[in-house]
Order: structure tokens, then C-alpha cells, then sequence
């Protein structure tokens, strides 16, 4: 399922409350954990994809057909900006450029690929998983396609 998202920031709202709206349709109750990480992580990527590119991008989660205790949920956004994510560190007062660091820390699995019209960045979150462990935001070690940068935050440009 799909969601196309409009070049402008009050799409963030509306991409959380279609994916609430999903999430409670697949039999993911709001009050989850897993939910509360999902609409984190829809904010985050939707609010990258939005701002820093200034087009249009398509908001996807794919859901497990059936829920169980070892389901994954899988969140991609596609923009058409072939930009890859850039490294930044943001000062204690800055008002971003954590995006990316969140995404790190809450998702158990992450990345990005070039498409033919720009780039998807996707993340899956396992039902199962542990408590999210955001001791990699800036400051610590983030860990990116193999590589650990100390100190830096990430935001998809």
C-alpha cells in the first residue's frame, strides 16, 4: 500500500495518520510499541523527503499478512531527488538534522538506493525486536553502509 506524498510539510501529518490508519487495519493496535516506532520513523523519512528535496515522494509500508510475534514491517520513501543522505552533525540547539541518527537507532534494519527517477530510503522495524537503543544519535558511533561515523547525525538530502 501506498501514499503519495505532496512537496509540502502538512503532508507529514497526513502521512502519519494513513499509516495509523494501516497499522490498526493490519491488527497493529496504536498503543504498540511497534506502532508508536512506525509513526516515528513516517515522520521522520516523510519530513526528510519533504524538506530537503522539495518534490513529490511516495510513501510505502508493507505489512505482514498475517501478525504475529516475529512479524517485520517495512517503510519506504521514494523522492525524486538522486541526492544520496548526508552525513551532519547537529549542535545541541539545532532543530535538525537528527532524522536519519533516529532512523539508526529505532529501525532494526536500514538504507537507501538509487532508482531511475531519484532514491528510496526504507526500514524495517520486527515485532519481536528490543527496545530501541538511541545511545547512536549524534555524540556516539552511527553506523552507515559499513561505515561508523562519531558524531554525526544523518538527514537524507
Amino acid at each position: 500500500m501506498q501514499l503519495e506524498i505532496r512537496p509540502d510539510p502538512a503532508e507529514v501529518g497526513r502521512a502519519r495518520r494513513w499509516a495509523r490508519s494501516r497499522l490498526a487495519g493490519s491488527g497493529i493496535q496504536a498503543d504498540e510499541p511497534l506502532a508508536e516506532t512506525l509513526i516515528l520513523l513516517v515522520s521522520e523519512l516523510v519530513t526528510n523527503a519533504v524538506v530537503h528535496t522539495g518534490r513529490p515522494a511516495v510513501l510505502r509500508l508493507s505489512l505482514p499478512h498475517v501478525v504475529t510475534e516475529e512479524s517485520t514491517v517495512r517503510l519506504e520513501v521514494a523522492d525524486r531527488s538522486g541526492r544520496a543522505p548526508v552525513p551532519r552533525c547537529a549542535g545541541d540547539d539545532a532543530t535538525g538534522g537528527r532524522g536519519l541518527a533516529l532512523v539508526d537507532g529505532l529501525a532494526d534494519r536500514w538504507g537507501w538506493s538509487v532508482e531511475a527517477t531519484g532514491k528510496r530510503i526504507w526500514c524495517e522495524v520486527d515485532r519481536c525486536a528490543k527496545s530501541p537503543d538511541l545511545t547512536a544519535s549524534c555524540g556516539g558511533a552511527v553506523a552507515c553502509g559499513g561505515a561508523a561515523f562519531e558524531g554525526l547525525a544523518y538527514e537524507a538530502v
